[in-house]
Formats: structure tokens, sequence, C-alpha cells
């Protein structure tokens, strides 16, 4: 592993960004354009996001499923919205066992389609209802500009899929897996994120409200991290999904999609991150802690090994990495786990096995300030303390980075400038002419309405025309 530095943040997010997935081993770029290649590391942070989510899911009453990869091309134009929206997108087999397919096949995008297809032969009564699926799998969408875990051509991700018999019901699913999205950002990955309504412009292909979690990321762009859709009766009217009420009387269902993907990990990348590489939220870090022994003879190492042991042993409670590597320094290896990000480093040598002691160092706290001296028998307990504390400054830090780069405008003129280095929370019309021309002006979108919203009313921001309701605009990944 090279020991190059990194580009510092300030100077070139982007490259610091893709060195610190590449040098970390997140990921590598695979073959195929637009493709990449998840390595070990990445994928033990992707799981743990995973594990953190299907818990939520599951204690919400959804449960796992898996649906094929390939939908009929008939399936995508029986909903014509949905079908524009990803056409620019789709992948296409044409030919299987060397032969001319009758009709085309669709490599997913998102399953909405064939989840119709099954859900209408499924559903008969009011007595099947509702259906609460998710499923864990990968999609593609042939992006033109990728970028590794933020947009891929092909992506993992969970989509979940339900349907229910009213409007009210689909309603309060679709808050409900946004409110679940947001609980794990800030729980789990320290990342603050705002709850709000997409605009109609900037909805779900198909959808009748689009809901999404926003995130601000360290060069303070806007980062979708999560989306819940209320599709209505859309997709239940174009594929027949239809059931008996109380009264004997056939009723369209009322549909829901939501998802989040592994771009979330590019989230915690570019909101915890620094110029010495990853810095790990503790309850979804692969290792929460790295030991470090110190030796330089095999008498040193015999004596270090014992009492690292034991320390390993003690905190069997966590996810604990040792570095036995050899033939290299000790420094070297400082340097490889705080790239990796690791939220806790333990390092323990001969002088520390005599005293009864071991260097502890926090990773979201740089040099000497970070960095302690402890006595063994306390390790369990203060490690257990200092990654809950670790935690809650990152995600203290986080929130008050996005509130500082969250400006509030007194015209059109001040929002242009603003808009170009950070978050504007202004009052908008909603009319899609003036969106329109926002974004062709400043290269910034609407991210979202939020749902807390503050009251009143005010002038839109660009027209000058009543507005109730006030957006969050941004430029975004």
């Amino acid at each position: 592993m090279s020991e190059e530095r990194l580009p510092s943040r300030s100077e070139n997010f982007s490259e610091w960004y893709n060195q610190v997935v590449l040098r970390a081993e997140l990921a590598d770029y695979a073959p195929v354009r637009g493709c990449m290649v998840a390595r070990p590391y990445g994928w033990a942070l992707w799981e743990n996001v995973q594990a953190a989510l299907d818990r939520r899911f599951k204690a919400t009453g959804h449960v796992n499923a898996a649906f094929p990869l390939f939908i009929p091309m008939s399936f995508l134009e029986k909903e014509k919205e949905h079908v524009e929206g990803f056409s620019p997108e789709l992948a296409v087999v044409t030919i299987g066992g060397g032969e001319q397919l009758e009709e085309p096949l669709i490599i997913r995008p998102t399953s909405e389609t064939i989840i119709g297809h099954m859900y209408a032969k499924w559903v008969k009564s009011y007595r099947d209802l509702p259906i609460l699926i998710n499923l864990w799998n990968s999609v593609v969408r042939w992006e033109m500009r990728t970028k590794l875990f933020l947009r891929t051509t092909e992506f993992y991700w969970q989509e979940g899929h339900t349907a229910h018999a009213t409007p009210e019901e689909a309603q309060n699913e679709t808050i409900q897996m946004l409110n679940v999205y947001a609980d794990f950002a800030e729980a789990e990955a320290g990342v603050p994120v705002v709850k709000g309504r997409k605009s109609d412009s900037e909805k779900f292909a198909g959808a009748l409200r689009s809901y999404t979690i926003e995130a601000m990321m360290g060069d303070k762009r806007a980062l979708q991290a999560g989306t819940s859709h209320n599709l209505g009766d859309n997709f239940a009217r174009a594929f027949g999904i239809r059931y008996l009420d109380r009264e004997n009387t056939l009723q369209y269902c009322w549909t829901t999609s939501w998802g989040l993907s592994w771009r979330f990990i590019g989230a915690i990348i570019m909101v915890h991150g620094d110029d010495k590489g990853l810095v790990l939220p503790p309850r979804l870090a692969p290792y929460q802690v790295v030991i470090v022994p110190i030796y330089k003879n095999d008498d040193e190492r015999a004596k270090v090994q014992e009492v690292v042991e034991r320390v390993r042993s003690g905190l069997s409670e966590f996810r604990v990495h040792t570095d036995w590597r050899d033939g290299l320094t000790p420094g070297f290896k400082f340097n490889d786990w705080e790239m990796r990000g690791v939220p806790l480093r333990l390092e323990i040598g001969p002088r520390d096995v005599a005293a009864g002691t071991a260097a502890l160092a926090r990773r979201d706290v740089p040099g000497r300030e970070g960095k302690r001296t402890v006595q063994l028998d306390r390790l369990p307990t203060l490690v257990g303390e200092t990654l809950k504390d670790i935690h809650r400054s990152l995600f203290e830090q986080a929130s008050e980075f996005r509130r500082a780069n969250t400006r509030q405008p007194h015209d059109y003129e001040e929002f242009k400038q603003l808009v170009q280095d950070g978050w504007v929370d202004a009052w908008w019309c909603g009319e899609a002419a003036c969106e329109s021309q926002i974004k062709d002006e400043t290269k910034s979108t609407t991210r979202c309405i939020p749902l807390e919203q503050p009251g009143g009313s005010g002038m839109c921001i660009h027209c000058g025309k009543p507005a109730t309701e006030r957006a969050i605009f941004g430029r975004s990944y």
C-alpha cells in the first residue's frame, strides 16, 4: 500500500474521494465501463449497512424475497411514465442461447413492473393485503457519468415494494419507510439528513409522490441518500392489481416502493472522511478496533502476543482485528488503518505489557489529542464509551457543517451566489417553469421540500409569486 499523500479535500475533493475508495480497498474499477468490484473491506461495510436496515425492515413487518433479473419489455411499456423515465438507462437483451428473442428482455433497472405482474396474481381479497416485501439485489442503469459507489452502471441496493387496500395506508407506509431511512442514517451512520418531498419534476417516474432523505457532503453538495415513493394506484391500474373489499366490491390496490443503495457508502466517505482517509462511524465500521502489536524480536513478540490475545478476548463484543503483518513498521500500520478509517486503534508494546497499559487512539481526533494511555483492565468499558462518543461527535460535526453551509438569501442575486457553495433554504412557488429556470441559471436543483416547514408564507425567491413552502436548493451528485 502506497504511503503517497492523498490529495487534500480542499484542493481536489473528487480525486480525494476516488483515491480514498481505492487506497482503503473498498472497491476497484471493473473491466466493464461504469462497473466496479466491491472488495472485501467495502463489502463488509455494505453488509453492516444491510444488517442495520434489515433489522428495521423486519421490525416493521416486512419480509424478504427475490425476483428475476430479466423483465419483459412489454412490462415497462404498460406504465408509460415509468418507461419514459427509464428508457435512456435501459440495458436490453435481444439474443439468448444464440437465438433472437421473440421479445426483448430488460435487465432490471428497478422492479416495480415485475412486482406489479406478480402482485396481480397473488392479490384476490382484502385478506391478502397488505403485502410488505423487500428485495436485496443489484440493478442496472446505463449511466453516462459514473463514480465509484455513487453512480455505477450496476449497483447493489434494497428495494421495498408494498401493496395496500387504501390510499391512506400507502401514504403511511411511504412516510414510515422514509423515517426508517432517516433513523438509520443518523443513528447508525452519524449522517444528518433532511426529510422532504421531491418536486414533481424530480419525483420517481410513475410515482404519485416521492420523498427523500438529503445529506450534505464534505464539499457542500447534496446527495439523495434514500427515497420512498407513494405510487398511488398507477401501477395497480397498469398491471391489474385488484382485490375484493369487505363489501365484495372490486378495488384497485395502492402501492409503494422505497430504496437505499450502496451510494450511501459514498455518503459515509464524503461526510466523515478527512485528509488522512476514511473516518468510519463505529456502528457500521467493518472493524471497530484494530490492535497493533509492537515488538522488535521473537522474545518481545511472545510477551506482547500473550497480552494482545487476552485483550482481544476481553473485547469480544466488538469487531476487533489484530495486525500481525510482518515486514511493516508500526508507523506504516498506523497510517494504513487511519486510511481505512477504523474508529479505535490500540497499540501494545513491551513497555505497555510491563505497565499493564495500552495506547488508545481515536480516528476522529487527529494527532496526540486523540491518543491516551489506558489501563488494560478498563479497556472493555472505555472502548464501549469511546465508540459511543465517536458516533456522537461525528454526527454533531456533520450537523454543524450542514447548518453553517445552509443559507437563507434575501433575493435571487444572493441566491445565485450562495447556491454555488452550499445549500439554499428559500421560499418557492412550486411551479415547474420557475424550477427549470433556476436549474438552467444556477445548475442547482430542488433537493426537497422539507417535511418540517416554518409555517406562514413568503415570496418565491426566483419569480416573486406567493409561496407557502420553503425548499432546499443545491448542486448535487
